[in-house]
């Protein structure tokens, strides 16, 4: 089964305000792109993904994520996370009305295709499945089978609104590179631990991130 991605991406200015103990206003907006970079190169790498749609207004995100080879899908609700997921599946499934698609997060810069390849896999089996983050609130990857409306509640405890909509929560082991989201520093150490991709890797160089 060949899947699309819907990313969402928020203007990088107002991305990643959690980070402030960590990175200074003028160092997020490139952090939030070199995130998005590395989540995107290895979502087009996974074997089980046939292409990646981006939702974002943002013009430099845009232009960098289309020369990765992304979709990209102007933001026209305008509206927040999950009324751009919405629109996003909506442009896909006019596209290919009879593809799987999934949502996936934009701030997995340690993502592996092979385990996000695993997590696919493990959601075709349902008609609507959803992957909890690293911290067991949120979510990173929320799938929906062909002809499956995606039915998105990103935000506060998205695990358990996700689950409570009726989609199947995946019990998954040996795939943490897909579960670990960067909202705080401590999630960014985390992800350094694990193995970013080469943008994070630059624009978190010369940070100093005690126990990484």
């Amino acid at each position: 089964m060949q899947w699309t991605l819907v990313i969402p991406l928020k203007p990088l200015t107002r991305a990643k305000s959690r980070l402030a103990d960590t990175a200074h206003d003028g160092v997020r907006p490139g952090l939030a792109l070199a995130f998005a970079q590395d989540t995107v190169g290895a979502a087009l790498a996974c074997p089980a993904v046939s292409d990646v749609a981006v939702v974002t207004d943002d013009e430099l995100a845009g232009r960098e994520l289309a020369a990765l080879g992304a979709r990209i899908v102007p933001d026209a609700p305008g509206s927040g996370l999950n009324a751009a997921l919405a629109h996003g599946a909506a442009v896909v499934r006019s596209l290919r009305p009879g593809a799987p698609l999934a949502a996936l997060n934009a701030d997995l810069p340690a993502l592996r295709p092979a385990e996000l390849s695993r997590v696919l896999s493990a959601a075709a089996e349902f008609p609507r499945a959803f992957l909890a983050d690293a911290a067991e609130r949120g979510t990173t990857l929320l799938a929906a089978g062909p002809g499956r409306e995606l039915q998105p509640a990103f935000g506060t405890d998205s695990r358990s609104r996700h689950r409570a909509s009726g989609a199947t929560e995946l019990a998954l082991t040996g795939v943490d590179s897909v579960r670990q989201d960067v909202d705080t520093g401590d999630d960014l150490r985390a992800a350094l631990r694990l193995g970013v991709g080469r943008h994070t890797a630059a624009a978190s160089a010369g940070l100093l991130i005690p126990g990484s």
